[in-house]
């Protein structure tokens, strides 16, 4: 039996080949349209190849008309709320990835990073998958810290009635109770 036979048979029971060694489910979503080729996930929509599933999975959310996150400022929507950030930065000019050696500032961290290799000529050595640090970002003013607990400190004094407070206290496991001292006490509590 030809690889191909074997791969049309795991098809058919629901299971898609990747490799010899390891059988993904299928996704059975109307929306998703897709192709697998030699282990690359294929768009229908306008054939980009990505090597994972998920990958075209967000994808495929650009081709969506529906657009779930739409901004506040120009009325253009988006599928995703990252990409939503990205594109609102344009409008509060907020550019929290500041470059220490020329006082350059961008709104992605990796355009900082492409800036320190193409002007500086420093590459950053990250492994694969290396998370890089995190930094907290208050979209209302611009204010950066690297600790959640300093960026909670600055939204609880500086912007109380921010649904990210609300919703920072509610994963803190607060009490409602709790979280509604912390919002009308926060210097008591």
């Amino acid at each position: 039996m030809s690889g191909k036979d074997a791969w049309e048979r795991s098809f058919d029971k629901g299971f898609r080949e990747t490799d010899q060694r390891e059988v993904q489910p299928v996704l059975k979503t109307a929306k998703v349209q897709s192709a697998y080729t030699q282990g690359h996930f294929l768009c229908s929509s306008c054939s980009k190849i990505f090597p994972l599933h998920r990958m075209l999975t967000r994808h495929l959310k650009c081709h969506s008309a529906v657009k779930r996150h739409i901004c506040n400022f120009c009325g253009k929507g988006f599928n995703d709320t990252f990409d939503l950030k990205r594109h609102m930065r344009t409008h509060t000019g907020i550019r929290p990835y500041k470059c220490d050696l020329c006082e350059k500032a961008f709104t992605q961290r990796c355009s900082l990073e492409s800036h320190l290799k193409k002007i500086h000529s420093i590459h950053q050595n990250y492994a694969y998958r290396e998370r890089r640090s995190k930094i907290f970002v208050c979209e209302d003013c611009g204010f950066t810290a690297n600790q959640g607990d300093t960026y909670f400190l600055h939204i609880r004094d500086h912007h109380p009635t921010s649904p990210l407070l609300r919703k920072y206290l509610r994963k803190q496991g607060m009490s409602f109770q709790d979280r509604l001292d912390m919002l009308l006490f926060p210097r008591f509590v």
